[in-house]
């Protein structure tokens, strides 16, 4: 099976939602990669802001940031090799990896409403 790990540059998050405006590409990427995980595929994320360990235990992460600095990231390992670089992996790049169909990987995340009913609090 294939392991897929994104690391992404320091951002406040990774679905593209915060922030002054949204990222349709970071939107797009973090749909896919929900859905690829709850397939149960290996594919990890990790956040230069909030993991640099993660860059520092890999030594091909490490070389490349020596070598083209952070403002290159993201960089995307596929079975520990890089594949892609200062760009994320298309769907159909993900649907070949994965091998699955390309609209598998349009689901969004299922939203569960809550309903509260303020009649019930308490002051």
């Amino acid at each position: 099976m294939n392991k897929l790990e994104i690391y992404d540059p320091a951002m406040c998050c990774s679905t593209g939602v915060c922030g002054p405006s949204v990222d349709p590409e970071l939107t797009r990427v973090a749909s896919a990669v929900f859905s690829l995980q709850k397939k149960d595929f290996s594919i990890e994320r990790y956040n230069l802001a909030d993991e640099p360990g993660k860059f520092t235990e890999n030594p091909k992460v490490t070389n490349f940031l020596r070598e083209k600095g952070a403002e290159a990231l993201p960089i995307v390992l596929l079975d520990g090799e890089i594949v892609l670089e200062s760009k994320y992996p298309s769907n159909a790049q993900l649907s070949e990896w994965f091998e699955i169909e390309a609209e598998e990987l349009k689901k969004k995340p299922q939203q569960n409403p809550v309903t509260i009913d303020i009649s019930q609090l308490k002051s």
